[in-house]
């Protein structure tokens, strides 16, 4: 299943770059939860707790975890990393989302 969520190389860089100065078994944690301006949000956290349904994604080291209910809402998604005008975030390229707001972290389906 994990393959059907993917990391571009930008994530799984600036992810590293993140985890450097972290204990180690930290990963990110993508979530997802109603709200947001357009119903639903990602929520990123720095995680050292694998839970039993988590799915991970792992690229050059760099290790995303999604749980079971939030990969149902992500599946067929690409996690980038952008750094552009607006700033630098993680972007979710979500091909099941309907609509998304301009910031990029909440969408509807």
């Amino acid at each position: 299943m994990a393959a059907q969520i993917t990391l571009t190389e930008r994530a799984a860089s600036r992810i590293n770059e993140i985890m450097a100065g972290e204990a180690r078994g930290k990963a990110l944690r993508i979530s997802v939860s109603g709200g947001g301006c357009s119903g639903f949000q990602y929520e990123f956290t720095l995680d050292d707790q694998k839970q039993d349904d988590d799915v991970e994604i792992e690229r050059d080291g760099a290790i995303v975890r999604v749980d079971s209910m939030s990969l149902a809402y992500m599946l067929g998604s690409e996690i980038d990393f952008v750094d552009d005008l607006i700033g630098a975030s993680f972007r979710i390229n979500n091909p099941l989302a309907s609509a998304s707001c301009g910031c990029g972290t909440s969408f509807s389906i």
